[in-house]
């Protein structure tokens, strides 16, 4: 687990977003789950959740740490209803949490992972406008990837609302993207069809559609969500878009592998008890 420094500063921000922000942090730092922060916030709080985010985010920085894009949560009706909650949210990926293609997850690296596969854009010009359109998305994504996201989460047994995944950055842990970029130009992606297995067998799967309706739809919310926060995405930015079908509990030792079609295949290992490489 990385270290996450306490040195910035805290004394603009209210006492009960620092407080949640050092229980998350905290979590992080020991490899130990905490109780759920919405205790410590306002109920339904979303902007102080995402207060919360950002002072965590902040510190990840200021230890040297890189954020590489965004990623959009609870974008899938069956993720949302696994966790009790009914909108997206977006937190923030970090280079250092990317997992290569056929790689392996050592053991002890996440707390709660699990698992779900959706589609990746790498964007090609930025996106500054609030009222980002799928006509502006087009011309700025530079090609789409199939990717697996391997969700965590610090709040102890998932026991979580929206402000605690937000809090949590988006319950972030780590991604997986596929080898073969592809154009938009030849993909309708609310059409393509995904499948995910865990050790060969079939435990996840789902359409473009049922992400937000499409994963540009769900790409635009962010846009526009981001952009009216005034940190817009930029080009080169990764975009995380969604799943497109229920989140999968990850045991050492599985092998997950999706297909999206038109799009590909992407896969990753979790390596056994005791294998800490």
């Amino acid at each position: 687990m990385p270290n996450v420094p306490d040195h910035v500063p805290t004394d603009s921000l209210p006492g009960p977003v620092v407080k949640a922000a050092d229980a998350l942090a905290g979590a992080t730092r020991d490899g130990i789950a905490c109780a759920p922060v919405r205790t410590l916030l306002d109920d339904g709080d979303i902007e102080a959740a995402y207060a919360v985010q950002r002072l965590n985010l902040r510190r990840e920085q200021a230890a040297g740490r890189r954020i590489v894009g965004r990623k959009i949560g609870l974008t899938s009706p069956a993720v949302q209803r696994q966790l009790g909650v009914d909108q997206p949210d977006f937190g923030a990926l970090f280079a250092d949490t990317a997992v290569p293609e056929g790689g392996e997850v050592p053991a002890g690296r996440l707390l709660q992972p699990k698992v779900e596969a959706e589609v990746a854009l790498v964007l090609g010009s930025d996106l500054p406008h609030r009222h980002c359109t799928v006509v502006d998305l087009l011309r700025a994504t530079e090609f789409a990837l199939p990717a697996l996201e391997i969700v965590d989460s610090r709040v102890r047994d998932w026991d979580i609302s929206i402000v605690d995944t937000v809090a949590d950055n988006a319950s972030c842990g780590l991604y997986v993207l596929g080898a073969f970029p592809v154009p938009l130009s030849g993909v309708n992606l609310r059409s393509v069809q995904m499948t995910m297995t865990r050790n060969g067998e079939t435990v996840s799967e789902g359409t473009g559609a049922d992400c937000l309706g499409g994963p540009l739809n769900a790409a635009v919310w962010l846009a526009s969500a981001l952009a009216e926060r005034g940190d817009p995405l930029r080009a080169g930015d990764l975009v995380l878009t969604g799943a497109l079908g229920p989140m999968v509990p990850a045991a050492p030792g599985d092998v997950f592998q999706a297909r999206i079609s038109n799009l590909g295949a992407v896969g990753v290992g979790f390596a056994a008890e005791g294998d800490h490489r």
